[in-house]
């Protein structure tokens, strides 16, 4: 830490003869006189001599708001040679005070030095390196941003050797958070030794006909296999959300065949109420149950959850063809529901798939008559008071005719039946198709005219 303070302490002196401004660009231009002198090491009360803890903290907490603002206009330079100044705060002699500082240290240095232009990962490894032996409560909390650094950089190996480093650590007896972040630091040795296991995998495609070597791959593709399986099942059993950490063992499981292992892991994943609502369980287990060829009613019944939990979901397509495809009466009407919920989300307005599988199945209610008819007035009425400025304007009309003729072609339909035929949305793009001579167009008001009484039903 003191070299680094002793570089920034040089630079400053240097940056002000030379005029470099707050963001670390050099500059010919004079400073605009934002840089805070050096705040004196002590302050003297006049009548003891002594410290007076008021005065200090109130200059600290001012330097330490003169950093918060640097931090926030990004000005790397400025936060970090105020952060020269704010050091002092480690002399402060209040307990409290000595207690916290270390902590805001850690973390404004840490933001300075992986956002300062000129700073690098030797200075940013010596300064994490400092403040992991700081203060022993957060040595593993310290470790585990240090490697988020060095993984986000691209040096895996660095950030292995101090994922090992961590877990070695004791230090008394281990609090409840720090066995959290042990067993973090434990699951990202996992995932590195998975890496690991990816590259010898893919080393050994590559592979021509040498036994010898493949036989030297696979069992260091063994060895990276146990090692990381220990630790990623081991943090999975901790509720929470483990995503990474999930696949990553699944796909070693599915490699080594050990499919009722892996439906278990992911079953448990999406399925146990100790872990919190996760969509990207129930889409693992769907994805896997798909890889297995498992049958209709189990891959439905996994995605019917992921439809309550977002049911703008992009599976949900593939739930609708799904359900689509089942011959029990609640399913369609199911994906009735699923179509129109899907709907009511901006990002499915223009997609063509979407609106085609609607109007496909109006047509299909259409015909059949009876009680489907009920579903259909259900849907519409809970939306018929938005849908038709959201999705039937006559903007969205000229719009869809000249940028996507096709979404034009299929929303007609579903403008037409639910809105009538003086929907300002259908009047508009019949009248520019009749104006191109498309017979479908022709066709269409005639299906909507005939099926008039279907609007008066929905009303």
């Amino acid at each position: 830490m003191v070299s680094m303070v002793e570089e920034l302490g040089r630079k400053r002196e240097q940056l002000l003869a030379e005029g470099e401004s707050e963001d670390g660009s050099a500059t010919t231009a004079s400073l605009p006189g934002i840089y805070l002198p050096l705040l004196p090491r002590y302050f003297h009360h006049p009548t003891t001599g002594g410290i007076k803890p008021s005065e200090f903290q109130k200059d600290k907490e001012d330097c330490l708001n003169c950093i918060q603002d640097a931090l926030l206009c990004g000005q790397w330079q400025r936060g970090a040679e105020l952060m020269i100044s704010y050091l002092e705060a480690l002399e402060n002699p209040r307990k409290e005070k000595q207690q916290v500082a270390p902590e805001e240290i850690w973390r404004i240095g840490t933001e300075i030095l992986h956002h300062h232009p000129r700073s690098n990962i030797d200075e940013i490894n010596h300064f994490a390196d400092r403040m992991k032996n700081l203060g022993v409560t957060r040595y593993l909390k310290v470790s585990l941003e240090h490697v988020f650094h060095l993984l986000c950089n691209g040096f895996l190996d660095e950030a292995y050797q101090n994922l090992v480093l961590a877990e070695s650590w004791r230090y008394g007896e281990l609090t409840v958070a720090q066995d959290k972040e042990l067993k973090l630091i434990q699951g990202y040795r996992g995932l590195l030794d998975y890496l690991k296991w990816l590259k010898k995998k893919a080393d050994l495609l590559e592979l021509n006909e040498d036994s010898y070597a493949e036989s030297s791959l696979q069992q260091e593709m063994h060895s990276f296999y146990r090692q990381a399986t220990v630790n990623l099942k081991e943090i999975i059993k901790t509720p929470g959300v483990w995503d990474p950490f999930v696949m990553a063992y699944v796909d070693l499981l599915e490699y080594y065949e050990e499919y009722e292992e892996a439906r278990e892991v992911l079953n448990e994943y999406a399925y146990n109420p100790k872990f919190p609502p996760n969509p990207n369980a129930h889409v693992f287990f769907y994805q896997f149950l798909k890889r297995r060829g498992e049958s209709r009613k189990v891959q439905i019944a996994a995605l019917q959850i992921l439809h309550q939990l977002v049911p703008s979901h992009e599976l949900m397509l593939e739930f609708y063809t799904l359900l689509k495809k089942s011959r029990k009466r609640k399913n369609h009407r199911l994906r009735l529901e699923v179509i129109f919920e899907m709907l009511d989300f901006a990002g499915w307005k223009e997609n063509v798939n979407a609106w085609s599988y609607l109007a496909k199945q109006i047509v299909e209610i259409l015909q059949n008559s009876g009680k489907q008819l009920d579903w259909l007035k259900k849907q519409w009425s809970a939306r018929k008071d938005w849908w038709p400025a959201f999705h039937f304007s006559r903007y969205l009309a000229k719009r869809n005719w000249h940028e996507n003729e096709s979404l034009a072609c299929e929303k007609i339909l579903v403008a037409g039946i639910l809105l009538g035929k003086d929907c300002k949305y259908f009047k508009y793009v019949t009248r520019q198709g009749c104006r191109a001579k498309k017979k479908k167009f022709k066709m269409l008001k005639k299906f909507v005219k005939e099926h008039s009484w279907v609007n008066l039903r929905l009303k």
